[in-house]
């Protein structure tokens, strides 16, 4: 046969609706969200504060 294959293969539901392999915008979604992750985890690292140690050597 010649042509696209049956469009209900595609059909996803739920959050495969947006994180998917098979679909540009899905890819895109799982990029977005891994970069956004990682940029969490550096701004939760970088500006939380410094707690001075609880007692001081003397």
């Amino acid at each position: 046969m010649v042509g696209p294959e049956n469009d209900g293969q595609f059909q996803f539901t739920g959050i495969k609706k947006y994180f998917n392999s098979y679909t540009p915008t899905g890819r895109m979604n799982c990029v977005l969200a891994t970069y956004g992750g990682i940029a969490f985890l550096v701004l939760y690292f970088k500006l939380r504060p410094k707690n001075p140690p609880a007692v001081k050597a003397t």
